[in-house]
């Protein structure tokens, strides 16, 4: 048994990745899970088919692998965080969809929020903004608009949870209701210093105490899997897929900072046993906890990184697979003046605009389809670039090197731009899987594969580094237009009051 499946349930798939006691991956299995968009700014999955795409990945990384369930030494998860799941005590079903993080229903309730002067107090409490992109005020909506909700709620009849809780439920057969804290520090309703649920929060937004999960460590023996496929095995790892990529990409000391390449992207900084408040609009969140000690990050949220290729594919027809897209922004030596600032779901730090969308500017009859896809690259790594000059200005140190993951991270022209725009080396590791190694090795510490973190450290390899070339004075000019870009997209949607 010195195997471990880790279950990456993101935005758009469900994958199952088994890995050797090395960190290397041995088999991958992938299904993508269908994105429902009800109206304007609504983002919503089935949860249902989260957990049957789950399930059946995890059974065919299996058989992939050449593996039997009594091959597994224990199942760790990561998954999109900040998701909201709502489901009936008894029989497990879901009350409503899934509300994505992605999912901007609940700005209004937001904006009343911060009419009333709570945002301080929140920030203080849970390190975080208040933003629809968290999970509270998506409860407190299905709770107000599914009808009964409230009621079946208030009668502790329906439990909440993010991606993970659902997911362990599942595995389970209902018998636990956990989440780690990771993904609790996501909710709005968890002050990360008492770690453990806000009373006052809670009261804030409606939402009763007996739906939550209890909060475990990130690495712990939680209970045996109950799905007779999956043999019995022990879950013993969760992280929310951010802090899980920190953890895989080794950035266990202060100052080691990754960036994640997915639907979204995602900084993370560590800060160790410190919880660093911010000054730049960043979110101070909990890591992960491994035993008794509990490591913070600070973090910026890039709403749109890897989906504008998703939509440039889909939406415009310009490219006919992601990977294409590489060959066309290359062809051209830049964007030819134009900037594509993709604020399809608002803009995250250290913006934090609600109400953004999406802009093209710029434009000449120059301008070309491969413009237009160059400016999409550029368009991510500027807005990563925006990040890392805030996570500076916070930590007060300077960042070495970005270790680099997720699956536009592959993208070498990319890569190159970031390095050239952040002005520091972008560092892609042999193994970019990170996000579910992080969650492997979780759960390989808990159940005994690995003996500490330290031990985990060597295996971390070296795939490419990216120096910057472009002259810092062209960087500097080419952000300052960035920054015109970025506001001719802000507050483009008006707030339902104005």
């Amino acid at each position: 048994m010195s195997h471990i499946l880790a279950l990456d349930e993101g935005t758009t798939s469900a994958r199952a990745i088994v890995f050797d006691a090395e960190g290397a991956p041995r088999a991958v299995a992938q299904k993508e899970i269908t994105q429902i968009y009800p109206q304007s700014g609504w983002v919503e999955q089935d949860p249902r088919e989260i957990w049957a795409a789950q399930e059946s990945v995890a059974v065919e990384a299996l058989a992939r692998a050449g593996l039997a369930p009594k091959d597994i030494l224990a199942v760790g998860i990561t998954n999109q965080r900040e998701t909201a799941i709502v489901w009936d005590r008894d029989t497990g079903e879901p009350v409503a969809n899934a509300i994505v993080w992605q999912d901007r229903r609940t700005a209004p309730m937001c904006d009343r929020l911060r009419e009333r002067g709570l945002e301080p107090m929140i920030r203080e409490r849970t390190g975080l903004v208040i933003d629809a992109y968290f999970s509270g005020t998506k409860i407190a909506w299905i709770l107000d608009h599914v009808p009964g909700a409230r009621a079946r709620a208030e009668a502790g009849k329906l439990a909440f949870g993010t991606v993970d809780t659902w997911l362990v439920s599942k595995l389970t057969g209902g018998r636990l209701h956990i989440t780690d804290v990771s993904n609790a520090s996501r909710t709005l309703l968890f002050n990360i210093h008492t770690r453990d649920w806000d009373g006052e929060l809670l009261g804030l937004l409606g939402i009763p105490a007996s739906m939550l999960p209890s909060v475990r460590a990130s690495s712990e023996v939680y209970g045996d899997i109950a799905v007779p496929a999956l043999g019995g095995r022990p879950v013993a790892g969760i992280a929310g897929d951010q802090q899980a990529a920190l953890f895989g990409q080794m950035c266990i000391a202060p100052g080691m900072t990754k960036s994640t390449y997915g639907t979204g992207c995602f900084l993370l900084q560590s800060t160790g046993s410190r919880a660093t408040p911010s000054a730049h609009r960043l979110l101070t969140t909990i890591g992960w906890r491994i035993g008794g000690r509990i490591d913070y990050a600070l973090e910026g949220s890039v709403f749109t990184g890897g989906a504008v290729v998703q939509w440039l594919r889909d939406g415009l027809g310009l490219i006919r697979s992601a990977d294409e897209i590489e060959r066309l922004a290359s062809s051209v030596p830049d964007s030819g003046g134009a900037f594509l600032v993709p604020a399809f779901s608002g803009l995250g730090a250290p913006h934090w605009d609600q109400y953004a969308r999406g802009a093209l500017v710029g434009l000449t009859r120059g301008v070309t389809a491969a413009h237009v896809a160059r400016a999409a690259l550029e368009g991510i790594a500027f807005q990563v670039a925006d990040v890392l000059d805030a996570m500076r200005a916070d930590a007060g140190v300077d960042v070495n090197e970005l270790r680099v993951d997720g699956g536009a991270a592959r993208n070498d022209l990319l890569m190159q731009v970031q390095s050239d725009l952040s002005g520091v080396p972008v560092v892609r590791p042999a193994v970019t899987e990170t996000t579910a190694l992080g969650a492997a090795y979780l759960a390989g510490l808990a159940a005994g594969c690995w003996k500490s973190p330290e031990a985990i450290a060597g295996q971390w390899r070296v795939d490419r580094r990216f120096e910057p070339r472009l002259p810092r004075s062209r960087a500097a000019a080419l952000r300052g237009e960035w920054g015109r870009a970025v506001e001719r997209a802000r507050r483009w949607e008006q707030p339902p009051s104005a």
